[in-house]
């Protein structure tokens, strides 16, 4: 995947964030794109930017109206995209939701709606659309997030249903790879998109200290990360020094990370501990 120029690119969660970011650096390569989110009127509007960047004339782009939890909608407005754009040769999952909180704290009903949305938005679109990429291949990139690739204290829900996503990633990579469909799983860090703005009233003070030391992204920058590696075909992009960093310790001395981690937390609960004195 050098060249995304011709290419018809479906993103979900597109009028928005990072879902938005890579739209617009997608049509700065000469992609078509058709963007899928819930809100009409942010749709209009994010569509016009993603347009105003275009490569090449003969672009085309188009916004659907779209909640990728439910299925019934999923099959309506991709069987719609398909058939005004004459199929689908990428498909990137940007949708998702974040509300931080500590474990019981989290309803059952937040629960659900995490996993419908992180979780069952990313088996939908890929289980629609897997059938028509067959015939010609294609490129799917699933987002999950660094909290995909190491357990955050406050995440538990949102980390269940990030984690569940790359093991998806990775067996769905593996079955369509005779298909000549390439998949990868997207891992952003905190990045700042409305998104983020939304996680940090509900964080708790230990999952914030944790943040403190992790280097605040712009939907650009991680946009970037993934057209390169999409280039390169790798499956696990990361948009970071730090994010890769992370990864290779978690990977090869986990004890390090929990260490980490752990002396974040209990410098908060200390500090707690003495207020409440």
């Amino acid at each position: 995947m050098e060249n995304f120029s011709g290419k018809t690119v479906f993103i979900t969660g597109g009028s928005s964030g990072i879902g938005l970011a890579v739209a617009k650096a997608l049509s700065q390569e000469g992609a078509n794109i058709a963007i899928f989110a819930r809100n009409k009127m942010r749709l209009a509007e994010s569509l016009i930017t993603i347009e105003q960047v275009k490569r090449r004339h003969g672009q085309r782009f188009a916004w659907y109206q779209c909640d990728v939890s439910d299925y019934t909608q999923v099959k309506k407005t991709f069987t719609q995209a398909l058939r005004q754009f004459d199929g689908c040769d990428i498909l990137i999952n940007c949708a998702g939701r974040a509300y931080p909180r500590y474990f019981e704290d989290i309803s059952i009903k937040q629960f659900e709606e995490t996993m419908k949305i992180n979780m069952f938005g990313v088996w939908n679109t890929c289980w629609f659309l897997v059938p028509h990429m067959k015939a010609n291949g294609g490129y799917i990139v699933n987002t999950s997030s660094v909290a995909g690739l190491v357990g955050v204290f406050g995440y538990t829900d949102y980390s269940a249903s990030k984690f569940a996503i790359i093991g998806f990633s990775e067996a769905l990579k593996s079955e369509l790879k005779r298909y000549n469909i390439t998949v990868s799983v997207l891992c952003p860090p905190d990045t700042d998109t409305p998104g983020f703005a939304v996680e940090n009233k509900t964080k708790p003070d230990e999952t914030k200290e944790i943040s403190k030391s992790a280097k605040l992204l712009t939907p650009d920058e991680v946009a970037v990360a993934l057209v390169q590696g999409m280039k390169k075909k790798k499956f696990i992009i990361l948009a970071n020094f730090d994010s890769k960093l992370t990864w290779f310790v978690k990977r090869y001395a986990p004890w390090l990370v929990e260490l980490i981690m752990n002396s974040q937390i209990m410098s908060i609960q200390k500090k707690k501990k003495k207020t409440k004195k």
